[in-house]
């Protein structure tokens, strides 16, 4: 890995191999549109993300945006801006915790083109394609996917098959990745150091696939999430570390502080079942039920292991109501 990784230094051309000159149109670019977003005051995102976000989503249907969703949670307003600078209102349509995605309607018509919904499945490692970011639009930036792996995030978050690529893009939030045949293939979620695999010095970023988004689109546009029961969250962040899992913070007031689970406890069991990664976590956590089920947790605290029963909720409940336009 570390040799491919070297041999990708030197970046020869935004124009994707076995991609012919139309397939690189201004109408593919203008399909991305910068995100900001005012967040409420009160917002229980605002300490870790702050009441000011900018990003990048992707026109997907006429008048639909989709994007990374911790942009635009708890947002106040919402604006989109075309890559004719003009700058429309948009209003929070869906969000959806399991993917990461959110929808946006944008207030008024841009003058872009969607871009069609690829197959992010068939996109293997060592393929190219481009990430492009609103903030250079116009200097997309040719990326290598360099692995196909789960990805377990510390927020109660897993995905099957993140794609990950090099180089690293800087303004990476909500950025479309577009693949030779000018599809949109994953939008851009965090920068990590391990891109490669876990383990090594290879910075890059982790894209939702695109795939996620097809099976509950129409559910966002009708009625702002998926169908079907939302999974139980508990309100825990927590860190894989030498087969141990370290609760580094419990949301204020959610399920699991109001149950008695504290920042630096050490989570042993889901029931019976011992876990040691967050993916055994939260895998017997989803399969005690829906949101609402109650989830018996053995913790380490201090000294003493304790038995704990945390009554989950569905995680969108605990955040403000988007207010938008």
């Amino acid at each position: 890995m570390r040799s491919f990784l070297c041999g990708l230094l030197i970046i020869p051309s935004v124009v994707l191999p076995g991609a012919s000159a139309q397939d690189k149109p201004d109408e593919m670019l203008n399909a991305v549109v910068g995100v900001s977003a005012k967040i409420q005051a009160n917002a229980r995102s605002a300490e870790s993300l702050g009441l000011q976000r900018r990003g990048t989503g992707a026109l997907v249907r006429p008048g639909y945006v989709v994007t990374i969703g911790y942009l635009v949670i708890e947002a106040e307003t919402v604006q989109v801006s075309g890559a004719d600078g003009r700058t429309l209102p948009a209003t929070v349509a869906g969000y959806d915790h399991a993917s990461g995605f959110a929808l946006l309607k944008i207030v008024g018509s841009l003058v872009a083109k969607p871009l069609p919904l690829g197959d992010s499945k068939a996109l293997a490692e060592r393929e190219p394609a481009m990430a492009v970011s609103a903030a250079a639009r116009d200097s997309p930036t040719l990326v290598y996917v360099v692995s196909r792996r789960p990805f377990s995030g510390s927020w109660e978050y897993l995905l099957d098959s993140a794609i990950f690529t090099y180089p690293p893009v800087m303004d990476w939030s909500g950025a479309p990745l577009i693949g030779a045949k000018g599809e949109l293939l994953g939008i851009g979620s965090l920068i990590v150091p391990d891109a490669g695999a876990p383990g090594t010095q290879s910075p890059g970023n982790m894209f939702v696939p695109i795939d996620l988004l097809k099976p509950i689109i129409d559910d966002l546009v009708a009625k702002g999430r998926r169908n079907g029961p939302a999974r139980p969250w508990l309100g825990i962040n927590a860190d894989e570390v030498r087969g141990r899992l370290f609760v580094g913070r419990v949301s204020p007031d959610g399920p699991a502080a109001r149950a008695g689970l504290k920042s630096g406890d050490i989570v042993l069991a889901v029931g019976a079942d011992e876990v040691t990664t967050l993916a055994e976590f939260y895998r017997r956590v989803w399969g005690r039920g829906a949101a609402g089920a109650e989830v018996p947790l053995k913790v380490l605290q201090g000294a003493q292991v304790r038995d704990l029963t945390v009554r989950s909720i569905d995680r969108v409940e605990y955040f403000r109501a988007s207010t938008t336009y």
